[in-house]
């Protein structure tokens, strides 16, 4: 394969170019209810090719690998057609290497009747568990991605990267009121980390009956703590997307809001993005520009401290690339992404966080939420009413919502222990999801947090 993608290189008459191809082996199997709805596999290859040329991109997807050459000369066509300006493109070191994947149990080795059957168990737990649950949806998925990645410069990478993962969701109905509960595991290590999760199962069951009793939360401004998930997902979908320079340089409004060296919160919060933290789902060797990933601190003792880079950001914006640009296929180009994005450990312990809470807010994971700008809105899964110090009575239809450079100054403890959650899904951004990444934290308290509710 180097030989193909360095032979159709040296056709090039662009300033850069670069050669993505990709292989995936792929297998799923969902249920919904108590039919089986979805199960099969799949095997793809394709490729991209990326020319530069006085700043314009050009691009070419294939899946024939006959003709690279051709596409190879169609994306530099391309490039002289939009390129108008100056090419800006960060320097990297080429490198040279090979990243294979070590899976303890291979789910390719692993028959499509079994998966089924995993799973399976699980969907009877969830629609056995009480006669108040209406139906269910377990999902698996699994996929091995080989890529051989090369450019004008002299890269040449070949990168295994395996995802495995299922999802279980419950929902329980009594009369109008219906709730869900749901949890997922996902990561590359292997088959084993979806075997063994009927407690996972029960739970998402348990938590779809219980939310039917529980009230909904009392609107308010509350003190908030948010538990390692839910911190995870804060730091991620409010703050970490905010440091994707694509979507720096092209707001006016974001580079004044995003000025490095600028107090964005209080200084015990630290918020880093890190692509080398062994086993979890956003960590690569290098990124898909074959530049090295590495860790990234974006707050540092609330100052901000950096923003995440393709090498075209970091040569717009004069600043180093960071290992952060990610195509979720072959059919599309690398934008900034992030990798594994959280909350750095703080000194508190969780009891030390609520017993001087009179009254407040324990909220826990989450189910959806949106972001406009520096604006939050997040749903989380559950919560738990904290009265004098205690957790007292769950709560359900918990939404969180506001401004995330106000949240993180009223950002008063953070909790000793930082949990990366395995779970499944994905990032989406740019018409690319679900991108594999890794989320976490401690837990985090809060100060006058807007609660939405009844």
């Amino acid at each position: 394969m180097r030989e193909r993608i360095e032979k159709a290189l040296r056709k090039s008459d662009a300033e850069y170019t670069e050669i993505r191809i990709e292989s995936l082996t792929s297998s799923r199997a969902h249920f919904r209810g108590e039919e089986l709805d979805n199960i099969g596999s799949s095997k793809t290859l394709g490729g991209i090719v990326r020319a530069l040329v006085k700043g314009g991109w050009g691009y070419a997807t294939f899946n024939d690998l006959s003709n690279v050459e051709i596409r190879v000369k169609e994306a530099c066509e391309s490039a002289k057609l939009v390129g108008k300006g100056e090419s800006k493109l960060a320097e990297v070191e080429p490198v040279v290497d090979e990243i294979t994947a070590t899976l303890e149990k291979d789910f390719r080795n692993v028959s499509l009747s079994e998966k089924k059957s995993v799973i399976e168990e699980y969907n009877k737990i969830i629609l056995h568990y009480d006669d108040k649950i209406e139906t269910s949806t377990v999902a698996y998925n699994d996929g091995f991605r080989k890529v051989w990645y090369g450019n004008s410069e002299g890269t040449y990478i070949e990168d295994e990267r395996p995802d495995v993962g299922v999802m279980l969701s419950a929902t329980a109905r009594e009369g109008d009121n219906v709730q869900r509960g749901f949890e997922s595991v996902a990561g590359g290590a292997g088959f084993q980390i979806i075997e063994g999760l009927q407690e996972k199962a029960v739970a998402a069951a348990r938590r779809a009956v219980d939310l039917l009793s529980a009230p909904p939360v009392t609107g308010g401004r509350y003190t908030v703590i948010i538990n390692p998930k839910l911190s995870g997902v804060f730091a991620h979908e409010a703050f970490g997307h905010l440091s994707e320079s694509d979507f720096v340089y092209e707001n006016e409004r974001m580079k004044e809001l995003m000025v490095l060296g600028k107090r964005i919160g209080s200084d015990m919060v630290n918020i880093i993005d890190d692509g080398k933290i062994l086993g979890l789902r956003g960590t690569h060797k290098y990124d898909d520009e074959g530049v090295k990933t590495r860790k990234n601190y974006l707050i540092k003792d609330g100052i901000l401290a950096g923003r995440l880079h393709s090498r075209e950001t970091a040569a717009k914006m004069g600043e180093e690339p960071t290992g952060n640009a990610r195509a979720i296929s072959y059919k599309h180009q690398p934008i900034v992404r992030m990798t594994n994005t959280y909350i750095d450990k703080g000194n508190a312990g969780f009891q030390d966080m609520i017993k001087d809470v009179d009254l407040g807010l324990y909220a826990i994971d989450m189910v959806g939420g949106q972001t406009s700008m520096e604006m939050f809105t997040f749903s989380a899964a559950c919560g738990y009413m904290i009265r004098e110090g205690e957790i007292a009575e769950l709560v359900r239809d918990v939404v969180l919502t506001g401004n995330v450079f106000e949240t993180l100054m009223h950002i008063d403890m953070v909790g000793d222990t930082v949990e990366f959650p395995p779970a499944g899904g994905g990032c989406g951004k740019g018409g690319q999801a679900p991108l594999p990444v890794g989320f976490g934290g401690p837990c985090v308290r809060i100060q006058n947090v807007v609660v939405g509710g009844r």
